[in-house]
């Protein structure tokens, strides 16, 4: 399945926070250098949906806010699902 993400780098907190639009907030603690944002990115993804970090792939983006991101193994209901469950 493919996630639209709007990164938010330099959060007090990392994790999914709902949506914006048709992408999800996803907070990250790293500043955006040398890639440490992207790779804290594919962190917390991994351990939200239940993934192996290997299984989140960028599909564009690596340099913006917004990214598209490859989630392998996982519906998109079930992606749904973990997405609701973050905003309560």
């Amino acid at each position: 399945m493919i996630l639209c993400v709007r990164a938010q780098p330099r959060s007090s907190r990392a994790g999914l926070d709902g949506l914006i639009g048709d992408a999800v907030r996803v907070r990250i603690r790293s500043a955006p250098v040398d890639g440490k944002a992207n790779k804290e990115l594919v962190e917390t993804l991994a351990d939200a949906f239940g993934l192996p970090k290997s299984a989140v792939v960028f599909r564009s983006g690596e340099t913006a806010k917004s990214k598209r991101l490859l989630l392998r193994g996982i519906s998109a209901a079930a992606a749904e699902a973990v997405i609701v469950g973050s905003r309560t």
